[in-house]
């Protein structure tokens, strides 16, 4: 069993930074990957960007260059750094651990990139 839990989310305005938080807890030696999601309003969820256990990155195309995903071991937590925010970012990000063959996730923060 793993535990989440997301901090970060907020207000934005078009061009702004936000930095995104998930601190784990439980099993976390089980831990293949983590990563972000994201679910916009009316759509499914999407994979943003993920780390494994090696430390190998991958990104979706439309945050590649602008998101930058990373992990600090010794405090348990995964973080997203978001530069250059666009309306179109504008979602409810999940962190996700992936421990095979279940996938956990956090309850979700808001972002929202607006004007």
């Amino acid at each position: 069993q793993v535990q989440l839990v997301e901090s970060g989310g907020g207000l934005v305005q078009p061009g702004g930074s936000l930095r995104l938080s998930c601190a784990a807890s439980g099993s976390i030696f089980s831990i293949n990957a983590m990563g972000w999601y994201r679910q916009a309003p009316g759509k499914q969820r999407e994979l943003v960007a993920v780390i494994t256990s090696g430390g190998s990155t991958n990104y979706a195309d439309s945050v590649k260059g602008r998101f930058t995903i990373s992990r600090d071991n010794a405090k348990n937590t995964v973080y997203l750094q978001m530069n250059s925010l666009k309306p179109e970012d504008t979602a409810v990000y999940y962190c996700n651990a992936f421990i095979p063959p279940l996938d956990y996730w956090g309850q979700g923060t808001q972002v929202t990139v607006s004007s």
